[in-house]
């Protein structure tokens, strides 16, 4: 799929890597609409947008509610013209050990069924919701497509992160299932699954553990949010690419 011209969709795309996608995918001449809840940065990533060759345009949705990606993907298709793929990167995180012990009090500490369940909504089934709808309308108008998945080096099990490493894996092996079930109508599939990357959240971190992290990765650095997107380029480019994943992870390994 040549980027230049096509329709595209990335959910969280407002910040950290998203908004790199969605302005990186203008700047290649595609036309993006993103979802986000946060109005402001909506609007600044709308703005920056303005001077590039493609259309950049944003929605307000949250990905865990069925009603409003229902509503998303009409909306998008509607302001497109056409959607031909879908970039699942909306995610968040909720950490925390399965249990723990207070070494004072011998209090045991659980995750709650709260953290596990936000987690699940939004990172596991939000691409799921958006995805089959996305699906459903590429199947109905018979003109294929392909689904993004940005999964995590997580999804090998990462300590205090139980929700997030199920989910991550989960979307690995929806990439699979769906490059599968998905291949008659042309539609295509692929997963990213990235190692620390130089976003918001790893430059809020305190520097001593942020130096203890970057020690575990071979390459001594976090990806920069282009090098991550150099990928989600290879799978929507490479037209014979479907239900696999792609590690871009420094070589780091859990």
């Amino acid at each position: 799929m040549d980027i230049s011209g096509s329709k595209f969709l990335v959910t969280g795309g407002a910040s950290g890597m998203g908004r790199n996608f969605t302005l990186n995918l203008a700047k290649l001449g595609g036309d993006v609409a993103f979802c986000d809840l946060n109005q402001d940065a909506i609007a600044e990533v709308e703005a920056e947008g303005q001077a590039l060759p493609g259309k950049v345009v944003g929605f307000t949705a949250n990905v865990a509610v069925e009603d409003e990606v229902v509503g998303l993907i009409r909306d998008v298709r509607e302001a497109l013209g056409r959607l031909d793929g879908v970039i699942n990167n909306a995610g968040i995180f909720r950490d925390g050990l399965l249990v723990k012990s207070d070494r004072e009090t011998g209090e045991i500490k659980k995750m709650s069924l709260k953290k596990w369940q936000q987690v699940l909504d939004v990172d596991l089934t939000g691409p799921f919701l958006v995805s089959r709808e996305f699906a459903a309308a590429a199947v109905e108008n018979g003109h294929g497509g392909v689904i993004v998945n940005i999964s995590s080096i997580s999804r090998h099990g990462n300590m205090g992160q139980s929700n997030y490493s199920a989910a991550k894996a989960g979307l690995v092996a929806d990439t699979k299932l769906w490059g599968n079930e998905l291949a008659r109508y042309g539609i295509r599939t692929g997963a990213i699954a990235p190692g620390f990357v130089d976003t918001p959240i790893l430059q809020g971190m305190r520097p001593e553990v942020l130096e203890k992290l970057l020690k575990l990765i071979p390459l001594r650095r976090p990806a920069s949010p282009d090098e991550i997107f150099l990928a989600v380029k290879f799978v929507i480019e490479c037209d014979f690419f479907t239900g696999r994943c792609i590690d871009v992870d420094g070589g780091q390994v859990l």
